[in-house]
């Protein structure tokens, strides 16, 4: 059994749109097939960059996510501009590195998601757009890049989300062991790993707002992007009425598989919880965001991941594995960590297992890039919704 190595840069933007994450992966596949279809995949993290958004490139993204009005020709110009940022923070990465990338897996900027069927213009669509020109970080890399993964997944019936499963599995299940995996970015997502599991028994779905309604508010009271390690939430006081009543939204209450975005969690969303937060004091305000994180994440445990999901329905999880920006945030952490006793799990960060953090999203994209470089489906049915396993993502050649 021979292996072929290849080095892949993978880019992560998220729902919070605060800059650019480039993970570059030493990708060893076996050229020998197991007898369930899958090439075996080994990884190993080589280095792991951060750059920021402008402000006014950040502030473009914003307001064009979920935007009910806007300009054709700044979409456009937008979409080329950020395939000229994420070449920049590829090549950058590169350097650092002292590294030669041969692929590069680009999610792109959501800037809108509905994973979902609605009628539109007669017919019932579902809708998803990620932006960034790929074509532009190939020609400017020297190397081809996968992107646009999500509308694979939907064309075979799933809800193109969440896709970092694919990674959960492959990294952390165990044969004695159930894990919950949690990544707190914008938003939140779980993947629910039974000892013993098969990639087809994962079920995974979004908990709903991660760190997307927390650096609203504290963008909007304090002037800041994000609450600093919590020290904001840590001085305010929880306000348990308004905690509880956006609990009871429609997001929370559905059954998975399910997905979030601005669409459910942003501006209009922060500006009713503001409404709702009236006059109080402006830590608590921040506070009550951060619990609502906590508490969203422990109730979707309760009512899916541990107790009622039939198909996972009295299975040992032991351990949660935290990972995402949100890992960073000591009171969210705190939170959360209060939630975890009468659910007999154990908390972990992904940190101890080789991957730190805040790589894990863009580790993930350049693992589904090599997939699907080898034309390997990488989706996971049982977490989006789909009839089929899908090869995800379009290639732009340089």
């Amino acid at each position: 059994m021979t292996k072929k190595e290849m080095i892949v840069a993978g880019v992560m933007s998220g729902t919070s749109a605060d800059g650019i994450n480039v993970a570059l992966v030493r990708m060893a596949s076996a050229s020998r097939r197991t007898r369930s279809g899958a090439a075996h995949a080994s990884f190993q993290l080589l280095g792991h960059a951060e750059y920021s958004y402008p402000k006014k490139v950040r502030a473009a993204v914003q307001a064009a996510m979920n935007a009910s009005r806007a300009s054709v020709a700044d979409l456009a110009r937008l979409n080329f501009l950020l395939g000229e940022l994420y070449a920049d923070a590829v090549l950058a990465t590169e350097r650092q590195f002292r590294v030669k990338v041969a692929l590069v897996g680009c999610h792109g900027q959501t800037l809108y998601h509905q994973g979902e069927p609605r009628r539109f213009l007669g017919r019932m669509v579902a809708a998803t757009w990620q932006t960034g020109e790929a074509a532009i970080v190939a020609g400017k890399v020297g190397a081809p890049v996968v992107s646009d993964f999500r509308p694979a997944d939907m064309a075979a019936g799933g809800k193109g989300a969440p896709l970092v499963p694919f990674l959960d599995y492959m990294l952390f299940h165990d044969a004695h062991v159930g894990r919950i995996v949690q990544n707190i970015g914008g938003i939140a997502n779980l993947t629910a790993i039974p000892a013993g599991a098969s990639a087809n028994d994962v079920i995974a779905f979004d908990t709903g707002p991660g760190n997307m309604v927390i650096d609203a508010v504290t963008e909007k009271l304090f002037g800041q992007s994000f609450d600093r390690g919590g020290r904001i939430a840590a001085s305010g006081k929880v306000l348990d009425k308004v905690l509880d009543k956006f609990l009871q939204g429609n997001f929370f209450q559905r059954n998975p598989p399910k997905t979030a975005g601005r669409e459910e969690f942003g501006r209009e969303f922060v500006s009713e919880f503001l409404r709702s937060c009236g006059r109080c004091q402006k830590q608590d305000v921040v506070a009550t965001a951060t619990a609502l994180t906590a508490k969203s994440i422990a109730l979707a445990l309760r009512s899916y991941a541990v107790e009622n999901s039939a198909s996972v329905r009295k299975l040992a999880f032991r351990e949660m594995i935290l990972s995402g920006g949100g890992a960073k945030n000591s009171m969210l952490v705190a939170m959360l960590t209060s939630e975890l006793p009468p659910l007999g799990l154990q908390l972990r960060f992904s940190d101890e297992f080789g991957l730190p953090s805040a790589a894990k999203e863009a580790v993930a994209f350049a693992i589904l890039a090599h997939a699907t470089w080898h034309q390997r489906p990488s989706s996971v049915p049982s977490a989006t919704g789909a009839k089929r396993a899908a090869v995800l993502g379009k290639i732009s050649y340089p």
